[in-house]
């Protein structure tokens, strides 16, 4: 953590990441309003002493909606993130300590779902199994599993003819003891860093998905939800758009640096 803290990149990402903590975790306790209150002599007002970023379309205070949704926000993100990093890491594990035809059918199913983008991925799981933020998280963790597979089966590959696996090999410890307490514990690291940038990614997925109507449904504070029901106002009080996708850049921002200078930190070419 140290080393992190005195990495310029990492510094800021987790700067980023503390205020946006905070705002996960104490947001609906500090938002001056009600996220759901309508405040109709009030509608599409600029910032002022009451509204620290004015009020959308129905009189709500956006601050309010900013501070409730980055729970909802951040959360599918970390969710897709980790239920992809799961299937993935898992899936890689197996192919890339098995090997052979295993491996070689696993590898070919997987490169044809990388030949489809992300979004086009996700926006036909969606499709096929309906709207919501649950079948939103479940798409892009399975949008995210074949790209995290493969990084996982590379590291396997590059680790399991170390000498500590050949070793326990030659000692007689089971296969399943020497990929969970050999293997596994040394392909940790370059997941974690994937996966903190890969949450970047879900975020702003996710928000795409809730502007499309696929995600988040009304009323939720969600921001791409927010950003959608209020784009046609944005000429009347442009902060209606402006803070939501600010707030999504910087989460996004802050993940994404934070996974650089975690890059930087594992790699000893990145440390010199």
């Amino acid at each position: 953590m140290r080393e992190l803290l005195r990495h310029p990149t990492g510094l800021a990402g987790a700067v980023l990441l503390a205020i946006i903590a905070v705002m996960t975790i104490f947001g609906p306790l500090i938002a001056p309003y009600d996220p759901q209150q309508f405040h109709p002599l009030s509608r599409l007002q600029g910032p002022s002493v009451a509204y620290w970023l004015g009020t959308d379309q129905f009189g709500r205070d956006i601050l309010s909606r900013i501070l409730t949704g980055a729970r909802s926000t951040i959360l599918f993100g970390l969710g897709a993130t980790m239920a992809g990093v799961a299937a993935g890491g898992a899936i890689g594990l197996i192919a890339g300590a098995i090997g052979g035809a295993v491996d070689s059918l696993i590898m070919r199913l997987l490169d044809g779902l990388l030949a489809v983008p992300d979004l086009l991925f996700t926006l036909l799981i969606v499709t096929v199994l309906g709207g919501g933020s649950g079948h939103a998280m479940l798409a892009v963790a399975i949008a995210f599993m074949p790209g995290l597979a493969r990084i996982a089966r590379s590291t396997v590959l590059s680790v399991r003819t170390r000498e500590f696996v050949l070793a326990a090999q030659a000692r007689g410890e089971s296969p399943a003891y020497v990929i969970a307490c050999e293997i596994m514990p040394n392909t940790i690291a370059p997941i974690i860093v994937e996966a903190t940038i890969r949450v970047s990614f879900a975020i702003m997925l996710g928000a795409t998905l809730g502007f499309l109507g696929l995600g988040a449904q009304p009323p939720s504070t969600e921001w791409g939800l927010m950003i959608a029901e209020a784009r046609q106002y944005m000429f009347r009080n442009p902060i209606c758009v402006a803070a939501p996708g600010v707030a999504i850049a910087l989460a996004a921002l802050g993940f994404n640096l934070l996974g650089d200078a975690l890059r930087d930190l594992t790699d000893p070419r990145g440390r010199r």
